[in-house]
């Protein structure tokens, strides 16, 4: 699927180029990766001091709501406002028609991947933005211009006998195969469910959608010009996971319908034992000397115990566990739950059913995007495919628009926080953003506005992208009710409102449990259960949300306190926890040590500096988002990562040696 530019120009699925579709590109191109392509192209830099003077002339200012390092170009209000990154529309019609004067359809290369400092002075001009120093190797990488870099020097092959077991065949699962396999480490894949794709193989629900941009919601390594939408529908995302598969050939390392049961340390041995049970219940026992889990932190279905729930003598589904067969047609339908999946459902069943009935008990702050449900011209697919580099500038344009520049959202001023709702004037952006789109879309329905008006900071549950949901509520057909389930019938379900509603079919849109790895039976050093030490899994703590002191070569991936929720996407983590493990798997190789073990006073340290960090943000702020999965019980936050994503990037680059304690082989 990657399409590999020549010094000629020529790509790896090189079709016949007419003069009408470079002009339908140029005409759906976005203005700053369209503009690199040009620079590719035909490699005059004097393009670049061209718009470089026309962009700071017309609109450049300082805008210091943004994260220090990531500075935007762009006017920011009034009527003729520029979203930030975007080029003004007058200076977006110059470069297209720049463009029709120098592309053509020979498409040359002229500049392959740039030097460090063009390419910070291009990835400046091409999201409007100041681009720092620091972020160039990431950029470099996410962007796809090249893979990621290994750090620990390599001069040994991997032994036979440091292989490695990796749990969960989702997007860090197949990632950490391919990497795994690149680097000459032996391995084996094990997969409880029936097939590959771990969330989009489980979600397939109506709707089901990823929420992150779609040209970014991929491997840097294997990027995608076909996606059909700006935010991939959940079949579409599961086929490009089964397409790198089949290139990488993975599905031979891959036990699919075997369940990890157990997984203890041996001290002698200085390898893990790890029990699978197959479809038809045979256990089996295997040996690795790593051991990687990649569940995710979310992957079992989280029902409701509610009174009465057995009585109900229509059809209950979960939208984990979606029933293909499932006939909505005429039927009446509630639905609990408000976040990202319960709105995708509502939109988009709402055609099919007699009647729905929407009981939500607290509501997200809800945004308009129109991306969301927008289909991708052909002619921007088109340059995806043929123009010089346009889909890796896109790409990263797409990730620096929705990474570091948000990492102000939701930490807390303290004196702003004082008066306002919002956590900050960055913040109350978000705010004020969603309850225009409340306002916008209920005029005459005050009292869908009261109850779709959150009590909590944006940030401090996921802000949730509409695909469609408030227009749904304001379909005759549909009813909302601030409220939760207080028990179920044999015909429909009273709310904790006092509210009757009939149903046919009851749809939980209830998320899932939070767990991290600790579900599994996971034994380490002095038969140290990870459950126990978890608090079965309600305070899970990690270094570098990875690794667990007591447990030697045990990778934890997206685990606690490492997820990037002020922006970008899982694909980001997925990419550098495995390269990480990697590196900390080559360092074993180099050193000739059979094992790692992070130090314990290491692994407190790191933590009272992540609970310090967390605790000037709106996830961790008294009060705010109660009942969210991103803390636990005694309102840790467990979930979050405090740092800026470059930064976390940074610390992932390869290990610290002198946190750990080595044995040798």
């Amino acid at each position: 699927m990657t399409l590999t530019w020549t010094s000629d120009g020529a790509t790896d699925a090189r079709a016949s180029v007419t003069d009408a579709d470079l002009e339908m590109a140029i005409d759906a191109a976005d203005p700053g990766a369209l503009l690199m392509a040009m620079v590719h192209a035909t490699g005059d830099l004097s393009l670049l001091v061209e718009f470089e003077g026309k962009l700071d002339a017309a609109t450049r200012t300082a805008n210091t709501d943004t994260a220090a390092s990531a500075t935007h170009y762009g006017v920011q209000s009034g009527a003729n406002a520029v979203p930030p990154g975007q080029f003004p529309g007058v200076i977006a019609d110059e470069v297209r028609a720049r463009a029709a004067e120098v592309l053509t359809t020979d498409l040359p290369v002229a500049i392959d991947c740039p030097d460090p400092a063009l390419f910070r002075r291009m990835a400046a001009l091409c999201t409007a933005s100041i681009v720092n120093e620091e972020f160039i190797p990431l950029l470099l990488e996410q962007a796809g211009f090249q893979k990621s870099q290994r750090c620990v020097p390599v001069t040994k092959s991997p032994p036979a006998n440091l292989d490695v077991i990796v749990i969960g065949a989702g997007m860090v699962g197949l990632n950490a195969a391919i990497k795994l396999e690149e680097a000459g480490f032996r391995y084996t894949v094990f997969e409880a469910a029936d097939g590959i794709g771990g969330t989009w193989w489980r979600n397939t629900y109506p709707g089901a959608a990823v929420d992150t941009p779609s040209h970014y919601y991929s491997y840097s390594f294997e990027l995608n010009p076909h996606w059909t939408k700006y935010y991939p529908p959940g079949p579409e995302y599961l086929e490009y996971m089964r397409s790198v598969a089949d290139k990488y050939g993975l599905h031979s390392k891959i036990s699919l319908s075997t369940e990890v049961l157990s997984a203890d340390w041996n001290e002698p041995d200085q390898r893990w034992t790890v029990v699978t049970r197959s479809a038809d219940g045979a256990t089996q026992q295997h040996t690795a000397a790593a051991v990687v889990t990649a569940l995710g932190m979310l992957n079992a279905p989280n029902i409701p115990d509610i009174e009465g729930l057995g009585t109900f003598e229509g059809k209950i589904v979960h939208t984990a566990e979606w029933d293909p067969e499932l006939d909505l047609s005429g039927k009446r339908v509630v639905i609990l739950g408000t976040g990202c999946t319960a709105v995708q459902v509502v939109a988009n069943i709402v055609d099919q059913v007699a009647s729905l009935d929407a009981v939500v008990r607290s509501p997200h702050w809800i945004v308009p995007e129109k991306a969301v449900v927008n289909e991708v011209p052909e002619g921007e697919r088109w340059a995806m495919r043929h123009l010089p580099f346009y889909q890796e500038w896109f790409r990263l344009k797409a990730y620096w628009l929705a990474s570091d520049n948000l990492y102000p959202m939701p930490r807390i001023d303290p004196e702003w926080a004082a008066t306002h709702l919002s956590a900050s004037q960055a913040n109350d952006r978000v705010l004020q953003t969603a309850l225009q789109h409340l306002a916008t879309s209920f005029p005459d329905r005050p009292d869908l506005i009261e109850k779709l008006t959150p009590d909590f900071r944006p940030y401090a549950k996921r802000i949730v992208k509409d695909p469609g949901f408030f227009a749904a509520l304001n379909r005759e057909n549909v009813a909302l009710h601030r409220a939760s389930f207080a028990r179920v019938h044999h015909n429909g379900v009273t709310t904790t409102a006092g509210d009757f509603i009939e149903a046919d079919v009851i749809i939980f849109a209830t998320g899932f449990k939070l767990q991290f790895a600790s579900y599994i039976d996971i034994t380490g050093r002095g038969g140290q259960k990870l459950a126990d030490l978890w608090d079965d899994g309600d305070d899970p703590r990690a270094y570098l949300g990875i690794q667990v002191s007591g447990f030697p070569n045990l990778f934890v991936t997206a685990g606690p306190n490492a997820a990037p929720n002020h922006g970008a996407g899982h694909n980001l983590l997925s990419e550098e926890q495995v390269h990480y493990i990697v590196e900390c798997l080559q360092h074993l190789v180099e050193s000739g040590n059979a094992s790692m073990d992070v130090k314990a006073e290491v692994q407190e340290e790191y933590n009272n500096k992540v609970d310090a960090a967390l605790d000037l943000t709106v996830w961790a702020h008294p009060g705010e988002a109660a009942t969210g999965y991103y803390r636990n019980k005694k309102g840790r936050v467990v979930v979050s990562c405090p740092w800026r994503l470059v930064d976390y990037w940074t610390m992932l680059r390869q290990p610290t040696i002198e946190d750990f304690t080595f044995t040798p082989a």
